[in-house]
């Protein structure tokens, strides 16, 4: 898969095209990227993904709350792997919010990407202010010469529905349910800095995860299962987010504490994969009473991991 940034490097071939966000790249997603994919075989076409970043949300409504499933380096990994031709990145400006959607069919579809069939969903708004739909997009398909493809709107509602269920799972810690609807494991990425030990005076050291990204949805705060590749090597763990009420912490961190490991991974960047939540972040009577808890932690985890993983 290439990867264009705002279509500045060489023209792309006849296309087939699918345009969104795609956060999360979850299980609706795939179904139609696959269908984009499929397409394009079949009919000789290259497959593009057209995706946005910044999210249109933060731009036009400067919504600094808005928290995305994936970081736009995530996204880019998980479509790789799904047999993609090429995904355009553009960024989202306020200037490129106010193409007209015939502006935006012409120079876009058509002179940047050589559109030849766009599959999209129904109710697929575009153009200034989003005023165009699914039927202007059709009229602009027989005036320069493209197919459109439509996505049910029960597909859509697979795709809809799924993106707000899993952040709502995941605002509640339901990292299985989450994980179930996007079809992978939610992951967080970020460097392993230092910590001030606390974790390494409980006989548990800790990778801190600093994550840079600050749209990228944090789960709930509590204890996980959790899974990692490092050097080529799956490494398994639990991780805390939250507090550390116990020893009066004053900030959220992301700790994860790794089974059999003693590498040095201080400045990599690494992705945790959750795999289950253990339980609520609690402040215990005493450092002791928290030790007895990490025990019980990582026997529960270590039970659940020879259980279903390999």
């Amino acid at each position: 898969m290439k990867i264009y940034h705002n279509f500045s490097e060489e023209s792309i071939g006849a296309s087939v095209v699918t345009i969104g966000t795609f956060d999360g790249v979850h299980i609706g997603h795939q179904k139609i990227i696959s269908r984009l994919v499929n397409c394009g075989r079949q009919e000789n076409l290259k497959s593009v993904i057209l995706t946005f970043f910044p999210h249109p949300r933060m731009v036009l409504q400067k919504d600094a709350n808005i928290k995305l499933i994936n970081t736009i380096k995530e996204r880019r990994g998980i479509l790789k792997s799904l047999g993609l031709d090429y995904l355009v990145v553009q960024e989202f400006t306020k200037e490129f919010s106010r193409l007209s959607a015939e502006d935006f069919v012409r120079e876009i579809l058509i002179n940047k990407l050589n559109a030849k069939k766009v599959i999209i969903g129904y109710d697929h708004r575009f153009g200034r202010n989003r005023n165009a739909d699914i039927e202007d997009l059709k009229k602009f398909g027989e005036v320069y010469g493209f197919e459109v493809e439509e996505i049910s709107a029960q597909d859509i509602d697979d795709v809809a529905v799924s993106s707000t269920k899993i952040r709502n799972a995941l605002k509640e810690g339901d990292v299985t349910k989450a994980n179930a609807y996007l079809g992978y494991n939610f992951m967080l990425s970020g460097t392993v800095t230092k910590g001030k030990g606390l974790g390494r005076q409980l006989d548990y050291p800790t990778a801190n995860i600093q994550i840079e990204e600050d749209y990228k949805l944090i789960p709930k705060q509590g204890a996980y299962i959790v899974k990692s590749t490092v050097e080529y090597s799956n490494v398994y763990g639990m991780m805390n987010i939250g507090m550390n009420p116990t020893v009066n912490g004053s900030k959220e961190t992301i700790e994860v504490h790794f089974f059999n490991f003693n590498k040095d991974i201080y400045n990599k960047t690494i992705q945790i994969e959750l795999l289950k939540r253990i339980r609520d972040e609690e402040k215990f009577e005493s450092v002791d009473a928290l030790k007895d808890q990490l025990a019980r932690d990582k026997e529960m985890a270590l039970t659940y991991i020879a259980n279903h993983h390999d």
